[in-house]
């Protein structure tokens, strides 16, 4: 064998090891950095929607017993009276409807009087639904309208309201996206969160030379109120969809669908939401919060490393997963 040859190999094992000690001092060094959290924190004001259950629910309670002044709202005058019970006397709760301006407004004025001159430092925008869903041709505009107000005006509307309290305070904003909102899987709620991606990456730019940073919570599926009865919705979305729609899904479509949701997204969610609720805690407490934070396995090992291939590759195998209609071609 040729002098050269024996150089070359040696050229590239070299080169694996640098790329490798590169890599492990870029962990090291974030791993050290995004250890590091903020000065003062139980002096510091976090507002968050919908903590009526689920994510919200958690995180306002999570943050509470690490001694943040925590904001909470809820839907319904129920969920924040059960919150205010289970929470210690800082926790404050208010009811926020956050398709409704007014509502919103309300909430501000209300967040104004509790933070005073020290401004809003957390805002998370956890809120949201997800039915109607089901294919695109089964819905109406209607349908679309009412998630696009939740998911996604919703978010906007609050964040606007907010914003000259979080300047005093240099604050930061969390965003509940999805990981439907990297790659598209159910068309009306992807289309929200694709929004909120978008809103965010713009709002991230803008805000950055007043010291606010914004980041985006990108789950995968979980064990939350968003998952209640998704069979049952699913299934009203098709009773009253038009019979020719139904001739040309046809019923044996419908029971694969089912069976597809009970088996992925109901059995397979993952009951551990402090997988998502320390993302946000970090996004609020770090000196060094990341731009967007995923949640689950699935999503870090699957739905990422996807999206980022080509998409002919993504369409392939997403249609291979999915039920062919009964006049497919």
């Amino acid at each position: 064998m040729k002098l050269h040859e024996f150089n070359a190999r040696d050229y590239i094992s070299d080169m694996w090891i640098y790329l490798a000690a590169l890599l492990g001092l870029y962990f090291l060094r974030r791993w050290y950095r995004e250890r590091q959290t903020m000065e003062k924190l139980t002096e510091k004001y976090v507002f968050i929607t919908g903590c009526d259950c689920g994510f919200g629910h958690q995180l306002a309670r999570q943050l509470d017993a690490r001694g943040l002044q925590v904001l909470a709202a809820c839907l319904t005058h129920k969920g924040a009276e059960e919150l205010a019970k289970i929470s210690s006397e800082r926790l404050k709760t208010t009811v926020l409807d956050v398709t409704s301006t007014e509502s919103v407004k309300a909430a501000m004025k209300w967040v104004e009087g509790c933070v005073g001159n020290k401004g809003l430092w957390g805002l998370v925008n956890n809120a949201g639904i997800a039915h109607p869903s089901g294919p695109i041709e089964w819905l109406t505009k209607d349908d679309f309208a009412k998630l696009i107000n939740v998911n996604l005006l919703g978010t906007i509307d609050v964040t606007l309201h907010m914003l000259p309290l979080m300047r005093k305070a240099r604050g930061r904003v969390v965003n509940m996206s999805s990981i439907n909102g990297r790659l598209a899987g159910s068309g009306s709620y992807s289309i929200t969160k694709f929004g909120v991606e978008a809103f965010s990456d713009s709002l991230r730019r803008e805000l950055s030379p007043f010291g606010i940073k914004v980041s985006i919570i990108e789950p995968s599926a979980f064990t939350t109120s968003i998952l209640n009865n998704v069979e049952v919705n699913f299934r009203k979305t098709w009773d009253r969809a038009p019979s020719d729609i139904k001739e040309v899904y046809g019923q044996q479509y419908l029971e694969s669908c089912c069976t597809l949701i009970n088996q992925v997204y109901v059995k397979k969610a993952n009951t551990n939401l402090y997988l998502v609720t320390d993302c946000m805690e970090h996004a609020l407490t770090s000196q060094y919060p990341r731009t967007r934070y995923s949640a689950g396995w699935d999503a870090k090992l699957f739905h990422i490393p996807l999206s980022y291939m080509p998409t002919f590759a993504a369409d392939y195998v997403i249609t291979c997963f999915s039920p062919k209609p009964a006049q497919a071609v």
